[in-house]
């Protein structure tokens, strides 16, 4: 009787760590924005985890044996960490995420995008100017070609008829 009840306790200790994990995953949805193959890959992650917990547990605490108290310890113990805890958790923890992302923002997005814009402006500036008057000069030229083609052409056209007239 003895070993059910620490079994027992071991599965509520299970159920209550398997709540966190759950929460784990909730908290990430929560905070970050993914597409949804993303939910779906990380729902199969924890079932998988939360899966190979249990079975853990149960060859390792019950020389697995299924017992109807394990599966009991189990949902008791999610049930008290859902209950109890996990608004609390779920709130703190946002709360810190979004913290920490406004302190990365602070400190590391706007000075580089303050950086980017700097760069693009000594940079990109000088370069559009002499890309863009390349281009001018180009059109220019190309201009200059046609009139004198065009005046090479004509001068041949009128020494011909001044040849033959």
């Amino acid at each position: 009787m003895q070993n059910q009840v620490y079994i027992f306790a071991i599965f509520i200790l299970n159920g209550f760590l398997i709540g966190i994990l759950f929460d784990i995953f909730r908290i990430g949805r929560i905070s970050f924005k993914t597409p949804d193959i993303i939910t779906y890959m990380q729902d199969i992650m924890f079932w998988i985890l939360a899966g190979l917990s249990v079975l853990f547990s149960i060859f390792k605490f019950n020389n697995g044996e299924l017992r109807n108290y394990v599966f009991l310890g189990l949902a008791f113990g999610i049930a008290i960490y859902f209950l109890v805890f996990s608004k609390i958790v779920i709130k703190i923890c946002v709360n810190i995420i979004n913290i920490m992302k406004k302190i990365v923002k602070i400190v590391i997005i706007i000075p580089v995008k303050y950086i980017l814009k700097l760069l693009r402006r000594i940079i990109l500036k000088p370069v559009a100017f002499v890309v863009i008057n390349l281009k001018k000069i180009t059109k220019r030229l190309d201009f200059t070609r046609k009139i004198r083609s065009f005046f090479v052409k004509n001068r041949k056209k009128a020494v011909y008829k001044k040849d033959f007239t």
